[in-house]
């Protein structure tokens, strides 16, 4: 994923003509701005709930496979692993993209959203390492290499954890209250 300027360059690029006479109106500029600023970080969102989607996808599958080898001892824990993937990537895919209504106390500046898209952007690498971990846990688990097992989880949990705690502080630094 390029860096945030370049996202919104090329977005700013990829306008229609009617777009761009619209944005050379009084006013009209700013709130295209701020839209387009919103649809990148979106963009970037999704990018990162995609991949935590397919590390979900894996963390599932290793759960079913754990299951057929009846390794009970690991089960609840991987259960918990699973619950935590799946509250993490919903809240990902179901964040606010910037968005303060009209009559809100507290408006999102562009330079907000500017630090919006940087935060996101961030997250990026974590939900990468993510993906890689869990696809490192499901190959050894394929391969039936179960002495690891426990210390993958441990790590996949901590990973997420850390995860979700840097994206919950996006609220409050897209507010300006952090």
């Amino acid at each position: 994923m390029g860096g945030k300027k370049e996202l919104l360059e090329k977005a700013k690029g990829e306008r229609t003509l009617f777009e761009r006479i619209l944005g050379e109106l009084p006013g009209f500029r700013g709130y295209k701005e701020k839209e387009l600023r919103r649809e990148t970080d979106k963009l970037i969102r999704n990018h990162i709930y995609r991949k935590l989607s397919e590390a979900r996808k894996d963390a599932k599958e290793i759960f079913q496979k754990l299951s057929n080898q009846r390794l009970h001892e690991v089960l609840t824990e991987m259960d918990r692993l699973v619950m935590i993937f799946d509250r993490v990537t919903e809240k990902i895919n179901h964040a606010s993209y910037g968005y303060a209504g009209f009559f809100n106390v507290l408006k999102v500046q562009e330079e907000k959203l500017d630090e919006m898209i940087a935060f996101d952007n961030e997250l990026v690498g974590q939900a990468q390492r993510v993906l890689d971990d869990t696809s490192v846990f499901k190959g050894e688990v394929v391969k039936r290499e179960f002495k690891g097992t426990r210390k993958h989880i441990e790590e996949l949990r901590e990973l997420l954890e850390l995860l979700e705690e840097k994206f919950d502080e996006r609220g409050e630094t897209i507010l300006g209250v952090k």
